[in-house]
């Protein structure tokens, strides 16, 4: 969020701050846009303020003018809001961070090359796409795993083993690592199949039902703002302006 203020001032927006840095003292009053963080809440009462730890309720949103137009990552019941993470622009970009973010962490936390390892990708959507197609270049023995018949057309255009989902525990094939993008509930039948693999969790709410021995498991939230931070600034910021010059919106 510190870079994104970097990025809409070079835009031409007068920023201020409030619970970003502290000592801040922004007042939402005099806001035309309010840009909330990523996620903007963590449980609904408060604004997520990760920096400063300042206790700031969603309520303080109200005292803002009728007209101001709010920006957040997530979905908020609140009029005039805009969760941008829906944007497709702001999807396929942050998958991208997530995919160079999730390959860095495999990379500093095995003993062994991706070159000829064998590589689990759970899911082939915006973030499996891009893990595929970055992983594929360090040539592995990769397989990804998909539902739709589509998918299954487009990996083998690119030469890709695929899979069924459905049908993880029943592959012969094992895997030093596995990357899950989809939020799906695995099992113990799973669990046995990928004994001994570093599983990297990409999901929200995926995972195993249990815990199990002999499986490395890492849930990696937010990979982009930790790994990646001037970047995954930039990204919201952009996203934002194109939101309102979409609607035809200008400020200064």
């Amino acid at each position: 969020m510190i870079f994104a203020k970097h990025k809409l001032i070079q835009y031409g927006y007068t920023i201020d701050t409030m619970g970003l840095i502290n000592g801040d003292s922004g007042d939402i009053k005099y806001a035309d846009i309010i840009l909330l963080p990523v996620p903007a809440t963590r449980d609904l009462v408060n604004i997520n303020c990760t920096i400063t730890n300042r206790i700031i309720p969603l309520d303080i949103l109200k005292n803002r003018r009728p007209e101001t137009r709010i920006f957040g990552g997530g979905k908020l019941p609140i009029d005039n809001y805009t969760d941008f993470l829906l944007s497709d622009e702001y999807a396929i970009k942050n998958a991208a961070l997530t995919a160079e973010g999730a390959i860095s962490y495999a990379i500093e936390h095995t003993d062994f090359s991706l070159w000829q390892s064998s590589i689990l990708v759970i899911g082939y959507g915006r973030v499996g796409k891009a893990l595929t197609k970055r992983l594929a270049a360090f040539a592995p023995n990769l397989t990804v795993s998909a539902r739709s018949g589509r998918d299954f057309s487009t990996l083998d255009t690119l030469g890709i083993n695929h899979i069924k989902t459905s049908e993880i525990s029943k592959s012969a094939k094992p895997f030093d690592i596995v990357f899950n993008t989809v939020d799906i509930k695995l099992d113990s039948s799973v669990a046995e199949r990928l004994k001994g693999a570093l599983f990297i969790d990409l999901a929200s709410n995926g995972g195993f039902d249990g815990e199990y021995d002999g499986i490395t498991y890492k849930k990696l939230p937010a990979i982009p703002g930790k790994t990646a931070p001037l970047t995954a600034g930039k990204i919201i910021a952009e996203t934002v302006i194109n939101l309102l010059d979409a609607k035809g919106e200008k400020y200064a």
